[in-house]
């Protein structure tokens, strides 16, 4: 068996959980389409693993992955809220839910022209994985549970608007630490995160993963907020500077 054949086994088996999220999606099983969308979520980070592993990363497996991950967390996202709320509104309804499905192919395609040149340690724009893993994590445990209708309905569309929005967005967002102890130390904090964030999603039987997903969501829109401020101050120092030296050599 060639090596290059495993991770792409992978890819395939994400392209089939976003299949099987829209068939539960048009059958009206919401949270089992949610579910085959976080499947899809494992098989996509577990074929990158196995690439690296088998050293058989190739341009071949980066456009697979790109086109499983369009129909897994572009596609079945958009049906999902399509289906559960938004086809009530008609056609501002379609529009609405498939933003989900437009940005995410625009955000791949723009990461695969930027392979070569660009931080690997940041991710420029909310990943798609995570942009679904939202959607599914807040259906599977907060729509018409924890939250009222009412309140399900505004959370929805208020995620169907800013996340695709953010995928598109310049915003830096901290990639996972590699499977290596080198990449492990370099990321420590990341990596602490992600602990920390996998121990209460696992405490809370499934429930702090929404609260996770917000928390990476703000993280990542606070810190180019604080970045934005610090380069604009630290530009207008800089001007003053200049100014001051100006006024002294015309005195």
């Amino acid at each position: 068996m060639s090596r290059r054949f495993i991770p792409s086994l992978f890819t395939v088996l994400n392209a089939f959980c976003g299949f099987m999220s829209l068939v539960h999606s048009s059958h009206g099983d919401f949270d089992n389409a949610a579910l085959f969308i976080i499947y899809a979520s494992l098989f996509d980070a577990v074929d990158g693993i196995a690439a690296r592993l088998t050293n058989s990363a190739s341009r071949f497996g980066v456009e697979l992955d790109s086109l499983s991950d369009v129909i897994s967390f572009g596609a079945a996202p958009s049906f999902l809220i399509y289906n559960i709320y938004l086809r009530e509104l008609g056609e501002i309804g379609m529009v609405i839910s498939s933003l989900i499905l437009v940005f995410a192919a625009l955000r791949l395609a723009r990461f695969n022209v930027q392979l070569t040149g660009f931080d690997k340690s940041k991710f420029s724009g909310l990943p798609a994985p995570m942009s679904a893993f939202t959607v599914c994590s807040f259906v599977l445990f907060y729509y018409d549970k924890i939250l009222s209708h009412e309140h399900s309905v505004t959370v929805l569309l208020i995620l169907a608007v800013l996340l695709p929005a953010l995928m598109i967005s310049r915003i830096k967002y901290d990639t996972l630490p590699k499977p290596s102890m080198a990449s492990i130390r370099k990321n420590i904090i990341p990596f602490l995160v992600l602990v920390i964030a996998a121990v209460l999603i696992i405490a809370t039987n499934g429930e702090g993963s929404f609260s996770f997903c917000l928390f990476y969501i703000f993280s990542g829109i606070i810190r180019s907020a604080k970045n934005l401020i610090f380069r604009k101050k630290h530009h207008h120092g800089s001007d003053d500077v200049a100014e001051e030296h100006l006024e002294t050599g015309k005195q």
